[in-house]
């Protein structure tokens, strides 16, 4: 079977973030949605929050399993669910100089797990959970925002921003 684990934090989930997994499913046998927790990074949503908008945002996807991991690296998380692959997103030109990276020192940690890179369409190449996150509080801003977010997302933005 074909494995792959797509990480990140989903804080929260956006538009890039859900064409990222729709691809994944259809590539792979079964896809692994996990919300890696960084101690160093600070969040707007819980973990708790981000899980349940994960799941509301893709509950139409098959063969696709959420969980959430903290304290390892990735690769060794793949390697602990029995994940052949790592699916990662390139934007811009320095997503790729720091992914690139991150595939060779995979590699030299777990060198049987590949990591597949995949780029997104160009209306959603800017999209971010950051750039989400500055859209809102200004007057106009759900317009905007509505168009970068799954509607489970948005409802959440609406009740975070009132």
């Amino acid at each position: 079977m074909k494995i792959a684990v797509y990480a990140g934090s989903f804080d929260p989930v956006t538009n890039g973030h859900l064409w990222m997994i729709e691809q994944g499913v259809k590539l792979f046998d079964e896809l692994v949605v996990a919300l890696g927790e960084n101690p160093d990074k600070r969040y707007t949503f819980s973990s708790a929050e981000r899980l349940q908008m994960l799941r509301d945002s893709t509950q139409h996807l098959p063969h696709l399993r959420l969980e959430s991991f903290e304290n390892q690296f990735l690769v060794n998380y793949a390697q602990s669910i029995g994940a052949n692959y790592i699916l990662r997103g390139v934007r811009t030109a320095s997503d790729y100089e720091f992914e690139r990276t991150m595939r060779y020192i995979n590699g030299d940690l777990v060198g049987s797990i590949e990591t597949v890179f995949l780029m997104p369409p160009r209306e959603i190449t800017e999209v971010s959970s950051t750039m989400v996150k500055g859209l809102v509080g200004p007057q106009g801003w759900q317009q905007v925002a509505r168009k970068y977010v799954p509607d489970p997302v948005y409802r959440r933005l609406l009740d975070w921003a009132a």
